[in-house]
């Protein structure tokens, strides 16, 4: 989700090896990862390599590589998932990873390959929807995503969103009927009609472009398995860059804090009440302005604009993934219930959008 994503000078050129690893396990998987790491690893001897599959994504296969019992350094190959170039922009993404590296916020990315890219392993734990909710984690998320919200667009350019660009892309992808029959029925019975689809995206472009919240450099995609917490030396780190770019601040938070309700079983009680939402953004706040240069003085009605900025941008994030979910249901092969998850998430907005529609900006 951008529209420019500029590199600062000086960053590390990111190799482009011709190598494609096949996604399915086999040797030939083993083959293709082993290829890579004569490149990124030469002194490893491949008859020492594990492979381990991390099994917590839901668009790509993940491989951990390592060397003996040792995991200090472990290299992670991502294959790209099928057909997810009509979900991601892979160059924007490899620019994103690049930036938020270059600024502190991202592991070593060691070269992209046909299908996927290789990065450096974060030490730390994957967190769950009962660690977000935790004030000590939370804080330090805030914190990070603060961080990264103040990270300046290049020669003070001024960012724009395409929330809503990327939205009709995916539109325009959704699937209009599924080859199997019990299948089918379920999407005409439990999916909105195009034309309500169409609708709801006019009205959110109108009513929330015009909540006056800032367009920053965003993560996009803030799941709890997205946060890597280091316990030892107390703190987190996000991965997967997909799809990062500028977008509107509220719209990242939003996002994050519908994440609490989890994804393979997803139960929107979890999302934060409005104690621990203002608690949370408070902190969020702070570290925003002191990232800025503004002190760290937070006024109620500060928070109070951003609660009701980021409850109503909740609801496009709901909407950009149910759209994501159904093209997922159609061409994926990751054995995963995509069309269930878009249902839960169109379900989800409308029955938001009732209530967080009452909310209003203080004067």
């Amino acid at each position: 989700m951008s529209n420019y994503i500029h590199v600062p000078p000086g960053s590390p050129e990111v190799p482009k090896l011709d190598i494609t690893v096949c996604e399915r396990e086999g040797p030939g998987y083993r083959q293709g990862a082993l290829q890579l790491l004569r490149r990124l690893r030469p002194h490893w001897r491949p008859e020492e390599v594990t492979l381990q599959l991390f099994t917590d994504g839901i668009t790509n296969k993940l491989i951990g590589c390592y060397v003996g019992d040792i995991t200090d350094d472990v290299v992670l190959v991502r294959i790209y998932g099928n057909k997810t170039e009509l979900l991601v922009d892979r160059d924007e993404e490899v620019k994103s990873f690049r930036v938020l590296q270059a600024h502190g916020c991202a592991p070593q990315l060691y070269c992209t390959f046909n299908n996927g890219l290789c990065y450096e392993f974060m030490q730390g734990e994957a967190l769950d929807p009962e660690h977000v909710c935790n004030p000590d984690i939370f804080r330090l998320i805030a914190r990070q995503l603060a961080k990264i919200h103040t990270i300046h667009a290049h020669n003070g350019w001024i960012p724009k969103s395409n929330l809503w660009l990327k939205m009709g892309k995916y539109f325009s992808l959704i699937p209009t009927e599924f080859a199997d029959e019990e299948v089918n029925k379920r999407f005409l019975s439990d999916i909105p009609s195009p034309q309500v689809l169409q609708e709801e995206m006019s009205w959110m472009k109108e009513r929330l472009s015009n909540l006056g919240s800032p367009v920053v450099l965003c993560h996009n995609d803030l799941l709890c398995k997205n946060i890597i917490y280091n316990k030892k030396r107390g703190d987190v780190q996000f991965i997967d860059y997909e799809y990062s770019g500028y977008n509107y601040l509220a719209y990242d938070i939003g996002n994050h804090f519908n994440e609490f309700a989890g994804v393979n079983e997803v139960d929107y009680s979890l999302y934060p009440c409005r104690k621990l939402q203002e608690q949370w953004l408070r902190s969020y706040l702070e570290a925003y302005k002191e990232y800025k240069g503004f002190g760290t003085e937070v006024s109620e009605k500060e928070v109070e604009v951003l609660y009701v900025q980021v409850n109503q941008f909740a609801l496009a994030s709901h909407f950009f993934w149910g759209l994501w979910a159904l093209i997922q249901a159609k061409y994926s092969t990751i054995d995963f219930d995509f069309l269930g998850y878009a249902i839960v998430r169109f379900n989800q907005y409308f029955k938001m959008k009732l209530e967080v529609m009452t909310l209003t900006l203080p004067e």
